[in-house]
């Protein structure tokens, strides 16, 4: 999952996690989160235990099922986490370049076709010509004033890589409990867990389609379906 945008538009956060990531990175993280514990645990259900009766699985499997599982969860936290901060840093830069290009144009015009250049394919297809050059005009204007800006990483990207990681573990800890209330049936308690994700990724679906206005349930649904597809290809191919 790659970083937020700095143009995307935000909603006001609803929670504390949402306090710290942007809202379709916390979705995002979340489903990836639980796909990842899916595969392991259908994995286990489906191949892992052809040579012996399902009811004899033995803590020590679980265990192991475990801790490969939420290794691989917080292990793709930490990849989207260092990601995020990576873009962040590249994305100022980015900034700092356009910043460059104006303050070194020759004339007004030649940096005004600068900023268009930069930014035409994001305001072309919602905004008239002249109001992208008013617009432009600001613009440049602000620019040729601005004095260049640390481009280095920040607490605020420490701060949002760590909430990746928060946000994945969290995820998968409902899919976890099964193990936990269930120990004395580990083949019952690992059935409750695959269909504990299954509902959490509907959540999820749910949650994403009220965030962006389209139908909740058709969402939730739609991601489940996608998400089950997804998981089969994954064991497919060797998970």
């Amino acid at each position: 999952m790659l970083p937020a945008n700095a143009n995307r538009r935000r909603k006001p956060a609803n929670g504390f996690l949402e306090s710290l990531i942007d809202p379709i990175d916390w979705l995002s993280e979340t489903t990836f989160s639980i796909l990842i514990f899916l595969i392991f645990t259908l994995a286990f259900w489906l191949f892992g235990l052809s040579s012996a009766p399902k009811q004899y699985i033995s803590p020590d499997e679980v265990y192991e099922l475990l801790v490969g599982a939420l290794g691989a969860v917080v292990a793709w936290g930490m990849i989207d986490g260092i990601t995020y901060a990576l873009f962040s840093v590249f994305e100022r830069g980015e900034r700092h370049r356009l910043l460059d290009d104006v303050q070194a144009a020759r004339t007004n015009q030649e940096a005004l076709e600068i900023i268009a250049e930069d930014m035409d394919y994001l305001l072309e297809p919602i905004v008239g010509e002249e109001e992208r050059k008013a617009l432009y005009g600001n613009i440049l204007t602000h620019l040729q004033k601005s004095k260049p800006r640390n481009i280095g990483l920040k607490r605020e990207d420490l701060i949002v890589a760590l909430g990746h990681v928060l946000v994945a573990i969290l995820a998968v800890i409902p899919s976890t409990i099964p193990f936990l209330v269930l120990r004395h049936d580990f083949a019952l308690a690992l059935r409750v867990s695959i269909i504990v994700s299954f509902v959490m990724l509907f959540i999820a679906g749910f949650r994403w389609g009220r965030y962006t206005g389209t139908s909740p349930w058709i969402t939730g649904l739609l991601l489940t379906s996608v998400a089950v597809a997804l998981v089969v290809i994954a064991l497919l191919l060797g998970g």
